[in-house]
């Protein structure tokens, strides 16, 4: 599936190639709620990274996250230098995915038959998770990726999937 996405004010667009389109993983860790969550999670698409085509890039800025451990993460998130909206997540430890965030796409995306709610040992006690029959919710992250979600939900391209 084609996404197209770009920041609030359109200084940045963005499209890319993604078979893990379904925005069913909403992400309570510190990072992702204090970089892009206004209410209290942030949701990152699965997608193929050499297929990333950027408008705009003079307007892009990076942020690396300092860890628990006062480590520098691995992980770059994009975000737009003018009004700030939060746009993707690359790491070069996964050099074949980007991981757009939801929020930044335009194009209407597929609605997840289940939503899995993580890292909500690091959640703030505000951000009450709002789940659904058949939601999955986890302390911390889980084992499968998000491949494997689509997959086991029937949604993969190669298992014959939208």
């Amino acid at each position: 599936m084609k996404l197209e996405g770009a920041c609030h004010c359109r200084a940045v667009r963005f499209t890319v190639e993604s078979t893990e389109p379904y925005p069913y993983l909403r992400c309570y860790c510190s990072i992702c709620r204090k970089t892009a969550g206004g209410g209290g999670c942030a949701i990152n698409l699965g997608a193929d990274h050499r297929t990333l085509r950027v408008e705009g890039k003079e307007h892009l800025s990076v942020y690396r996250a300092r860890m628990e451990d006062g480590s520098v993460s691995s992980g770059r998130r994009h975000f737009c230098s003018r009004c700030g909206s939060a746009l993707w997540l690359y790491d070069p430890t996964w050099p074949d995915l980007v991981h757009p965030h939801a929020s930044a796409i335009d194009t209407p995306l597929p609605t997840p038959p289940a939503r899995e709610h993580i890292m909500l040992g690091s959640r703030a006690g505000w951000a009450e998770p709002e789940l659904r029959d058949g939601d999955r919710s986890f302390d911390a992250y889980p084992d499968e990726s998000l491949a494997q979600w689509h997959v086991r939900n029937g949604l993969s391209p190669t298992d014959g999937g939208d």
